[in-house]
């Protein structure tokens, strides 16, 4: 199914349509193909998550990938019409640094980034021992991403961690200073109760907020219909596909190792055809003949 907001314009264009419209849910896709298997499923948006891009090169999420190495998972937007939010962590340094970040995400094709307000090295945002820098530090960086997209639409999502090293009441005062600083969406990372996931909606009204629904972190798996309800416009899922997807290999490769053979996994595997249908394999090869005839 192709995204009927795909001919609205620029990337950054078309994610601001969609989770104005109406409340999305975004997958995080940890390649291009799960990019377009998400596009053909009916989703609105998909999304590139630090962690799901680290553990992907063997690594933790504790700010070991580069800018180049993020910059390079664009070709996730070249495969689908869908928009793609990345993660930005810290924005790769200071303001100056989040400037070149913003326009190489940019030019890769990517609808929108988030910068989040930890100081280096970071942490994943469900785990203890976060540091903050300082608020205004923060509305800096956010300051140059706004200064430094060439699109107007091209969508800066600011990322508190307070809530885990503050509290709420910090998380929420320093929301609010990065929305004055120009961020278009908020996203709370790990906030531990439906009540506070309530309860920050209320303070930062109308701004569009972003929710965070990892598994195994501190913030309950609340449903989708829930979170919209309360007024969250986009809700991440960032790193469910990677799992399931690792739990799968890790089956079928320990019963290669201990049966000889895969004959179990076949019902759970795409065939061969639905695989090269989702490669768009027939395209490809009418293409070719039709360049030679």
């Amino acid at each position: 199914m192709k995204s009927p907001i795909a001919a609205l314009g620029s990337p950054g264009r078309c994610l601001r349509a969609a989770y104005q419209a109406a409340p999305i849910a975004v997958p995080g896709v940890f390649n291009a193909l799960i990019g377009r298997m998400a596009e053909r499923l009916g989703f609105q948006a998909v999304y590139l998550s630090g962690a799901a891009l680290s553990a992907s090169l063997a690594l933790p999420d504790v700010g070991l990938a580069t800018l180049t190495e993020f910059v390079e998972a664009g070709n996730i937007a070249a495969a689908t019409r869908l928009p793609l939010l990345c993660d930005a962590d810290t924005g790769f340094g200071e303001a100056l640094n989040v400037e070149r970040t913003v326009r190489l995400f940019e030019n890769a094709g990517a609808a929108g980034i988030h910068l989040e307000d930890q100081q280096m090295p970071k942490r994943c945002g469900h785990l203890s021992g976060k540091q903050l820098v300082d608020a205004e530090r923060m509305a800096a960086k956010i300051r140059a991403a706004v200064s430094a997209r060439r699109d107007a639409d091209f969508v800066i999502v600011a990322r508190t961690d307070a809530r885990g090293v503050a509290g709420l009441d910090e998380a929420i005062r320093r929301a609010r200073l990065y929305v004055a600083a120009g961020a278009d969406v908020i996203f709370p990372e790990a906030l531990e109760s439906r009540e506070e996931f309530a309860a920050f909606a209320r303070e930062l009204a109308p701004v569009p907020l972003l929710a965070n629904m990892t598994e195994f972190g501190r913030s309950p798996n609340l449903d989708f219909a829930e979170l919209a309800k309360l007024g969250y416009r986009m809700v991440l899922y960032p790193v469910t596909t990677l799992r399931v997807a690792l739990c799968a290999v890790q089956a079928v490769l320990a019963d290669l190792l201990a049966k000889g053979h895969q004959r179990d996994h076949l019902e759970h595997m795409l065939t061969r055809a639905e695989l090269y249908e989702l490669l768009d394999y027939a395209g490809y090869e009418e293409r070719d003949r039709a360049y030679f005839s």
